[in-house]
């Protein structure tokens, strides 16, 4: 059937597209070559067991290398000389944070012919987040948890965490204290501007204690006791806030970006070229209300009236703004469900996944739809339009059997979405 065609080309595309960002091939060519001294390698992601395992694997056997890395829980690869622990994302917990102690330690211990290698992936403000002083681990999850669920987008958070932990905003290359630095990273951020990529650990931060409360306040979140009183004393005193553009702590410190959202996107083109499908990239850059940006590119859908096939491909991150009351979903399932209504009738295909393999929090990378699925759902007695309002499209998709289940891919560029039409 046309369908089952369409259904394995989007999913090999997606498959093209996490593969154009697997660490084992992109890391390699960045590796530095051994410096005089130690080098220590320390992290935090998605890909940092998997990035520090492609490190291990490439680098001189005689030269000494050791470190720490923390990943997302089921994100492990087997290592040997640089230790990986597990830690909870998008909310830190413990683990993280002892973790993040534990790496600030070994930084500090660096000398001038030391080498840090930074390997730096999404997640990694959730999973090194050791709360400042006078901030605890839980006043931190809560306001965490408060930006998610108000639909905050991730530079947003980014703003808040910054100020409120330890390693970020280019405080671990603050840690260093002079010694040569690497930072390898991955990017799930549109931009790819590093200082917003896992909080910017080893960047300069534009923004200060007080853009973060702008932000807390922007989106009415009740701030706790250890949260206020540190940001509200920050932001009078400059010399408390992060790390700025021109501080010394950076002289010696290159960040670069080895994997992003456009290679993965082009990798996906060529996937579908290969086939003999004619592929357009939107953009890399996509963000907004996902229930928006599905409308949107549905009126672009119907504009086309295209009848030869053509995929439409695009990255970013979209946002879902949550009720009190909800559903399971994530951010994919809820374009693709938004999607499915928009072009109820017309012959199209699509995938909307995370290319880390989670949606959201969910058990899932994201999902398919296809021409059929509203009738399919209306055979099994589910209202799509209650479900979106309820933001339980993880339950849409399941019950149709169309979740796109990856287990962790172990690299993490952002969202990846692709409308294949007339191949239905």
């Amino acid at each position: 059937m046309q369908t089952d065609r369409a259904r394995q080309l989007l999913l090999g595309s997606f498959h093209a597209a996490v593969a154009a960002a697997d660490p084992a091939c992109v890391l390699p060519p960045h590796l530095p070559a051994p410096p005089h001294g130690r080098t220590l390698v320390v992290g935090g992601g998605k890909a940092a067991a998997s990035m520090a395992a492609a490190v291990e694997a490439h680098w001189p056997a005689a030269a000494p290398l050791c470190g720490l890395v923390v990943t997302r829980y089921q994100h492990s690869v087997p290592t040997q000389r640089i230790e990986v622990v597990e830690a909870s994302h998008p909310l830190p917990d413990g683990r993280g944070e002892a973790a993040a102690l534990r790496i600030l330690e070994q930084v500090s211990q660096l000398g001038p012919d030391d080498l840090l290698i930074a390997l730096i992936s999404g997640g990694g403000s959730s999973l090194l987040a050791a709360p400042v002083e006078g901030v605890t681990l839980k006043e931190l999850r809560q306001v965490t948890k408060s930006l998610l669920h108000a639909g905050a987008t991730i530079h947003d958070i980014n703003t808040v965490r910054k100020h409120l932990t330890r390693l970020s905003g280019g405080r671990l290359a603050q840690a260093a204290h002079g010694a040569a630095g690497l930072s390898l990273i991955i990017s799930d951020v549109v931009g790819d501007d590093p200082t917003h990529i896992a909080s910017g650990p080893c960047s300069p931060d534009p923004t200060t204690c007080s853009d973060a409360l702008e932000r807390l306040h922007q989106f009415h979140i009740t701030l706790p006791v250890g949260v206020r009183h540190h940001l509200e004393a920050c932001a009078v005193d400059p010399l408390e806030d992060t790390p700025k553009a021109g501080n010394p702590c950076f002289a010696r410190m290159e960040n670069w970006v080895i994997a992003n959202a456009g290679d993965s996107l082009r990798a996906a083109a060529d996937y579908f070229d290969q086939h003999g499908i004619p592929s357009v990239v939107l953009s890399d850059k996509v963000r907004g209300d996902a229930q928006v940006v599905a409308k949107q590119q549905a009126a672009l859908v119907h504009a086309l009236a295209r009848p030869h096939p053509l995929a439409i491909i695009s990255g970013g991150e979209t946002t879902v703004t949550l009720r009190p009351q909800h559903g399971r979903g994530g951010r994919n399932t809820e374009f693709l469900l938004t999607l499915a209504l928009a072009l109820r009738g017309k012959p199209v295909a699509a995938i909307a996944c995370d290319t880390d393999g989670i949606d959201g929090s969910e058990d899932n990378a994201g999902a398919v739809m296809t021409p059929d699925s509203l009738l399919r759902a209306e055979s099994l007695q589910l209202n799509p339009h209650e479900m979106l309002a309820a933001h339980d499209s993880h339950g849409f998709f399941s019950t149709l059997g169309d979740l796109v289940i990856t287990g962790a891919t172990y690299t993490n560029v952002n969202d990846y979405r692709a409308l294949l039409i007339g191949v239905v």
